[in-house]
């Protein structure tokens, strides 16, 4: 036996040799099942004869008919539409094996591979091979050229089964052997091209034979389809032979293939209509999302803008929180969805380049560059209202400080005054001895030193009162009440001092002695009283400090106060010494004292108390400034501590900014893995989040410190959180760029190394590594990638020009001409910036490189639905299309006002324009 194969391989196209190599690897064994074969014999011998009836013939024995290869041969020429070789007439078995071998070599120049089949078992009648040579025939002349989807042959011829059987019950088309079994599937075939012709509610699953009739007999009474095959032998056998079904099936393929064309037309506009309808829901999402972050803005800026001064530090600082719980709990979602937006505007633009369609212009006000103006704007009203916060805390605090010292103050100047004018008014110099009125006149001398210390006293009040109005302290009223009482008391004090000194020297002349010892225990007693009063007031007084330098001053003066008591205690002991001194003298002589001293109210006791209350004020002071040391030291740890972890977190942020510059630039490998390393490294930056939180803490640590200044560091929290953000935007957007890459490599069909070459051009002309090329540095590039310079419309040319030659051109200055390189232009920088983007660079060459779907090809796919009329009905689209896109269409088609119009027609001609258009749908 010959080996066909061998003697006659030729080479094919690579799939569709795959394919027939896989089809032709058939199971001959199973022929020896008897209803395989029987199923077989009659599929086969009923599709020859539909083909040789058109050359007046039919067989009646498919294995003895074929012997001499006569009607082989007027097989093939019938199906291919060919003419072989002329056959020879003779009887003898030489002249039928050449008939046959002419056959077979007209099977194998169409790329089939016939394997162990030879003219000699198909002159001898061989029945396996005879049925394996004519389902070779028929898979490459009836099933091999079905295509549906991206399928071919046999999954091409089942898919469409699918597609046509999908909308009736009971049918589930998986295979060609069981899944035709009841007859269903071949009336729901019919039924969907010819509806007319089949009631299939009528037909029910559990009556196969039935089925299966009705369809045959209609399949060869109305479409010409023969009968190949008797129901019963279906029915009546376990798993039906797939070859016979599939014969008989693309007999109906071919019947339908019409209607075929209407599905792709069909198929076609879906995908269109798809594409318009996922853009406009995009850019729906965008408005809405851009409407609710600038309402979010809208109303957050009047709250920064509000200016409404509190009372107290406490109201201050619960604004203060409220700020804080903004800016850690509400602002940083609005910052994610603003990256979102932009994020989700550069694939909307992208994809609306990639099919065609005008670019994506956003409502009045709601552009990306609208949103980072109003976002600019939030931000500076923040560090306005942070600043005013700070501010407002540092005047509340102070005129505390202010209003308690003036009330201190006040207290003490009121106590003092107390029964100063009774006493001043009152006339006891007139019924005294001269001694007597020389002591009133001496006490009254003591009162007026005491009065000339007070003075410095009054001034501070009235100083202090001034500069709580200056700090619009909300209590100004009653202070200045206050001060004005004081000083208006004051002013009576003088007047009545003055009034009193001349009523006592009036009578000076009339008195004589005065005891010199109390005159002189006055003089001592009244400054010494005075120091100990003002000391008594510093050791209370309050002092608020915000560094060490300012509390090491406080201390220090309080050592040196320490230093003077030694001095004053002997003062003390002096002034004790002279009342003592009085009390020897009248025991001495037996005089007889009065009462008091008559030069002064202040007594040895008061001198006394007034020493040991100072004393015990002076460690009470000590603990106080003590503490107050402690406490700056606790705040300059602080300071330390966020200015190391800022230093370090300031270093990180601007050496990751460099390093993903360097990164957008420098990027190898695929898109792939381009991407997947910028998300490993945006991983990997977002691992440093801890350390920015805990930057966050120490910074909520000093201003609960109220720590204001740091000379440590130079960085501000606000400005590490700018740059925080700006590092992750950054990245975002590179990871947006490659992803935008891969869809226009993918939807434009660009090569891995022609992306390499786009990249390399483009990031040899950028000089500066700034992402963007100039005017004529782009021109350049165009020039090196080999870009016709002589032809008006610009375009790519069928092969890259040498390197050589491309540097001739940039050499001797050859370039587009003006009006066509400003076209150019205005494709890749529609704003006029006067620079372009790798993207923009990247679309325009897709776009120059590849074809797309156009508005005729989708006017041509209307016209096959519609019959070729210049207009559509809404009943066409809905049998046609799938129900959302059918009502897609019909919403938004015109109604078509041609002359040869019917009620009803649509204009699917200006609809087709518009996708790609400058109309708004």
């Amino acid at each position: 036996m010959v080996d066909y194969h061998a003697a006659n391989n030729q080479p094919s196209a690579g799939g569709v040799q795959t394919y027939m190599e896989q089809e032709n690897d058939w199971d001959r064994d199973l022929l020896l099942d008897p209803a395989w074969e029987k199923q077989q014999r009659k599929t086969f011998t009923a599709w020859c004869n539909s083909h040789l009836r058109k050359a007046g013939t039919q067989i009646e024995n498919i294995e003895e008919d074929f012997r001499d290869g006569l009607k082989l041969m007027l097989l093939l020429e019938v199906i291919s539409g060919e003419r072989l070789a002329k056959p020879e007439r003779g009887k003898m078995r030489v002249h039928k094996i050449n008939n046959v071998n002419k056959a077979l070599d007209f099977i194998a120049s169409k790329g089939v591979k016939l394997v162990s089949i030879g003219a000699e078992e198909i002159v001898d009648g061989n029945a396996k091979m005879t049925l394996g040579m004519i389902w070779t025939i028929i898979l490459r002349f009836a099933i091999q050229d079905i295509s549906v989807e991206e399928t071919s042959a046999k999954e091409g011829l089942l898919l469409w089964c699918q597609r046509k059987t999908a909308p009736y019950k009971n049918v589930n088309v998986q295979n060609f052997h069981i899944s035709w079994k009841d007859g269903l599937a071949f009336n729901a075939l019919i039924h969907r091209h010819r509806p007319d012709l089949i009631d299939y509610d009528s037909l029910r699953k559990d009556d196969p034979v039935h089925n299966l009739n009705n369809a045959f007999e209609v399949a060869e009474k109305h479409l010409d389809i023969p009968k190949m095959l008797d129901a019963e032998d279906i029915v009546g056998t376990l798993r039906p032979d797939e070859k016979a079904i599939m014969t008989y099936v693309s007999c109906f393929y071919h019947a339908f293939s019409g209607a075929q064309k209407a599905e792709t037309a069909a198929n076609r506009i879906c995908k269109v209509l798809a594409v318009n309808q996922e853009n406009e829901q995009m850019m729906e999402d965008y408005e809405k999302l851009a409407s609710e972050l600038l309402e979010w803005i809208r109303r957050t800026i009047p709250w920064l803008e509000n200016r409404t001064q509190e009372k107290t530090v406490n109201e201050m600082q619960a604004k203060q929180e409220d700020f804080r719980d903004y800016r850690c709990v509400h602002k940083p979602p609005k910052v994610q969805e603003k990256c979102q937006l932009e994020i989700s505007f550069n694939t909307l633009q992208t994809k609306l380049r990639l099919s065609n369609r005008p670019a994506f212009m956003p409502s009045e006000g709601r552009m990306v560059s609208d949103i980072n103006g109003a976002w600019h704007t939030l931000e500076g009203a923040e560090k306005g209202y942070e600043e005013w916060i700070l501010s407002e805390i540092r005047r509340l605090e102070r005129l505390e400080h202010l209003a308690e010292k003036f009330h201190q103050k006040a207290a003490i100047h009121q106590s003092w005054t107390d029964g100063k004018e009774a006493m001043l008014t009152q006339k006891d110099y007139e019924t005294s001895t001269l001694s007597e009125v020389k002591a009133l006149l001496r006490k009254h001398e003591a009162f007026e030193s005491d009065l000339a210390a007070h003075q410095d006293r009054v001034e501070q009040i009235a100083a202090i009162a001034q500069e709580l109005n200056e700090l619009d302290y909300y209590d100004s009223a009653s202070v200045n009440a206050c001060c004005q009482k004081i000083c208006d008391q004051w002013d009576v004090l003088g007047a009545l001092t003055q009034s009193r000194k001349e009523s006592l020297e009036r009578t000076e002349k009339q008195l004589e002695s005065i005891d010199e010892l109390y005159l002189e225990y006055a003089k001592r007693a009244a400054p010494f009283n005075n120091w100990m009063e003002g000391a008594m007031e510093d050791l209370q007084d309050m002092f608020i400090v915000h560094n060490i330098e300012e509390i090491q001053g406080l201390i220090t003066a309080h050592e040196q106060f320490k230093s003077t008591l030694s001095e004053a205690n002997k003062e003390r002991e002096a002034i004790q010494a002279i009342q003592a001194e009085v009390q020897k003298i009248a025991q001495s002589n037996g005089i007889k004292l009065s009462g008091a001293n008559p030069y002064t109210t202040i007594t040895p006791e008061s001198i006394d108390s007034k020493w040991e209350k100072a004393m015990a004020m002076v460690p009470q002071r000590d603990a106080a400034l003590q503490e107050e040391l402690n406490k700056q030291n606790s705040n300059d740890s602080l300071r330390a501590t966020f200015a190391a972890q800022a230093n370090t977190v300031g270093a990180y942020i601007q050496a990751k900014m460099e390093e993903i510059g360097r990164i957008s630039i420098e990027m190898n490998g695929t898109l792939e893995d381009q991407l997947t390393s910028l998300k490993e490294y945006q991983k990997n930056i977002m691992s440093y989040m801890p350390e920015i939180n805990k930057l966050e803490g120490y910074h909520q640590l000093i201003q609960e410190a109220l720590i204001f200044d740091n000379q440590y560091t130079a960085y501000t929290m606000e400005h590490l959180r700018v740059g925080w953000e700006q590092l992750l935007t950054t990245i975002a957007r590179t990871i947006n760029e490659v992803e935008n890459q891969i869809l226009t490599r993918d939807a434009k069909g660009i090569s891995q190394e022609q992306l390499y070459e786009y990249r390399a051009s483009f990031n040899h002309f950028d000089k500066d590594h700034s992402g963007a090329l100039m005017a004529e540095e782009f021109k350049a590039c165009l020039i090196s990638l080999g870009y016709d310079v002589e032809n008006d419309k610009q375009k790519r040319s069928g092969q890259m020009v040498s390197d050589d030659f491309r540097a001739l051109l940039i050499s001797t200055g050859n370039s587009l001409g003006d009006g066509e390189f400003a076209r150019i232009m205005g494709i890749v920088d529609p704003n006029g910036s006067g620079a372009v983007t790798f993207q923009a660079f990247i679309d325009f060459m897709s776009r120059e490189t590849t074809d797309t779907d156009t508005a005729d090809q989708v006017i041509a796919s209307f016209k096959i639905l519609a019959g070729d009329k210049n207009f559509i009905t809404a009943e066409e689209l809905r049998r046609e299309l799938p129900p959302d896109q059918a009502e897609y269409c019909i919403a938004r088609m015109a109604p078509y006002t041609g002359p040869d119009g019917a009620p009803g027609a649509l204009d699917y001609m200006s609809f087709s324009t518009a996708l790609y258009g400058e109309s708004d749908l």
